[in-house]
């Protein structure tokens, strides 16, 4: 009795407090939109006025008055979408306006995924802060950026004092506001570590309430195995567990068995007590280093060493045949026309060409000189290359430096598997975009409006509630991110209005500089950053600092001098 009683009270003081808010003026009114708020309920007639940067009441607010007034008359009225999967990192400095993510609807962003991250998590935010950025934006810290820091780029366990130190390192960024630690073991010098040696770095995150997001050690045929890794690393440690940018290439599905099995763990997992969250980005290719196609023991030793292997006539053969069993004899490949140069530093002009198509340009440039007009060749002629000629093609693109590429390796209905799962979220795995610079993967435009365009206007496969919930609610939820994510009073204003006739994602793998089309209005903190479809050129975005914030608060720490920060991790 007492317990209905309370209810109802509680239930009568918000509507007191929406009715005294809808009584005053706002500074921003949002009137005649349908309205998506990010629960997953079914979309209502409302409007939305905003106070201070927060919402401060959603309902019918006829006749009240608004500095300003949007009309948002047969357009979706919607929370603005959280990207927990980005690799922005210190992109922001010389991006802050982040135009294809606020022309995408994203409002708030984690970034420092895949175990690479910023090394000095105070001073990225104070930056931001000081410089000003267009959206959101959270950190994790990267596991890879921990190692480097204590040992470089290199194989090898860490000694007990080098964990300490990096439990240490771990703890500092928690109370300077990451949300948590994340890992990328595929990449250097994570591969190398054993779970154990995660599991105590992640318990330093834990303590904090930090969550552990991982790119797991496996995404193809060892798949389960790297699930029941990032589970066991989530129970010992005590955090949630974050699966990145799930995925299902075709050569796994033998042993695997297809999207359902890796969902159905998740869900046992889930069962059993064990909070465990995934995200996933709509398209049927990835993207990051050419590098990873060079073997893993020629990398071991750093940058460095893996390109004095790469041109050492001596070690080249071993290289060489590493890469030919791992791409015909365990694979069955007959090209490799799967991987497109995303970017080269030593050859930027063969961005957008496959490796099968980038080795026979250099066979004409080796044939005919450096300066020989390959353009001018009719693809018909264009000379027979080997699978030898392509990995050379690719060992010489990496040895030259930097080096990033796009695989296409993922069916469409494996992607769609995972889109239905009712705990994947939608995320970018996308950096700040220079618009028309390199041929980057075309998620980093368009990733959203893909999922809005084409997996519920054109295909049915989500509702239009559901879509939302999965770039909204479910993210926030995910990340606590307990006061974004829905649109409800006292909640800040972070607010998309789009046309769910129009939004699509022009951006394509073959021209991937376009931005998203059909977002009207995008509002971060109560600020138009996106007003009538053109930016603003606003910095209303804040940092957003995780729960060790307010431990340290309550505490007196030493600081951990984490000397210099590097460039964020790498995607996938």
């Amino acid at each position: 009795m007492i317990r209905a009683w309370m209810r109802v009270l509680a239930v009568g003081l918000m509507m007191s407090w929406a009715a005294m808010a809808a009584a005053e003026s706002f500074d921003v009114l949002i009137r005649n939109g349908r309205i998506v708020d990010g629960t997953g309920n079914p979309w209502f007639y409302g409007d939305v006025g905003i106070r201070d940067g927060r919402i401060a009441a959603v309902g019918d607010l006829a006749g009240v008055e608004a500095a300003r007034v949007i009309d948002a008359q047969r357009h979706i009225v919607a929370p603005g979408f959280i990207d927990v999967h980005t690799h922005a990192d210190d992109g922001l400095y010389d991006e802050p306006h982040a135009e294809n993510f606020i022309r995408n609807g994203v409002t708030s962003i984690v970034t420092g995924n895949c175990g690479g991250s910023v090394r000095d998590v105070a001073r990225y935010f104070a930056r931001l802060e000081k410089d000003g950025v267009a959206l959101n934006v959270a950190t994790l810290y990267g596991h890879n950026t921990i190692l480097r820091a204590l040992k470089g780029d290199v194989r090898g366990d860490l000694t007990p004092e080098q964990l300490e130190r990096g439990r240490q390192l771990m703890a500092q960024a928690m109370r300077d506001g990451a949300v948590g630690m994340s890992t990328g073991l595929i990449y250097t010098p994570g591969r190398w570590s054993p779970t154990e040696e995660i599991i105590e770095l992640q318990k330093a995150a834990a303590q904090f309430g930090g969550v552990y997001v991982s790119h797991m050690r496996d995404e193809g045929t060892g798949t389960m195995r790297a699930v029941e890794e990032a589970l066991r690393i989530g129970r010992e440690a005590g955090s949630s567990v974050q699966i990145s940018h799930l995925k299902m290439p075709r050569t796994a599905l033998g042993a695997v068995g297809g999207a359902e099995v890796v969902i159905e763990r998740i869900r046992e997992a889930r069962r059993q007590g064990q909070e465990v969250w995934a995200d996933q980005y709509p398209y049927t290719a990835s993207s990051t280093g050419l590098n990873t196609l060079i073997p893993s023991w020629a990398r071991e030793q750093g940058n460095e060493r893996m390109r004095e292997i790469l041109t050492d006539p001596e070690q080249l053969p071993r290289v060489l045949e590493d890469m030919r069993q791992s791409q015909e004899v365990r694979i069955g490949r007959t090209s490799m026309d799967f991987a497109v140069i995303a970017s080269s530093s030593a050859f930027p002009y063969l961005a957008g060409m496959n490796l099968h198509r980038a080795a026979q340009v250099r066979k004409l440039q080796k044939m005919h000189g450096a300066d020989f007009d390959w353009m001018s060749v009719p693809v018909s002629e264009l000379p027979e290359v080997t699978m030898e000629d392509q990995y050379r093609t690719a060992i010489e693109i990496v040895a030259g430096g930097s080096a990033g590429a796009i695989y296409h390796t993922m069916p469409e209905e494996e992607v769609e598997k995972f889109m239905r799962a009712e705990f994947v979220a939608v995320a970018s795995d996308s950096g700040v975009r220079s618009f028309g610079v390199g041929h980057p993967h075309p998620r980093g435009y368009g990733t959203n409006s893909r999922v809005l365009g084409r997996y519920v206007r054109e295909r049915g496969l989500l509702t239009l509630e559901d879509a939302v919930r999965k770039m909204t609610s479910l993210p926030a939820l995910q990340f606590r991110l307990l006061d974004r994510g829905t649109l409800r009073a006292g909640h800040w204003a972070d607010i998309v209005i789009f046309d769910e006739n129009e939004v699509l994602d022009p951006a394509t793998f073959e021209d991937p500089h376009h931005y998203a089309v059909g977002f009207r209005w995008v509002l971060v903190n109560g600020q138009p950053v996106i007003a009538e479809g053109e930016a603003t050129g606003a910095l209303p975005g804040r940092a957003l600092r995780g729960p060790g914030t307010d431990v340290a608060q309550s505490q007196r720490s030493t600081r951990i001098d984490t000397e210099a920060e590097p460039s964020g991790g790498a995607a996938d």
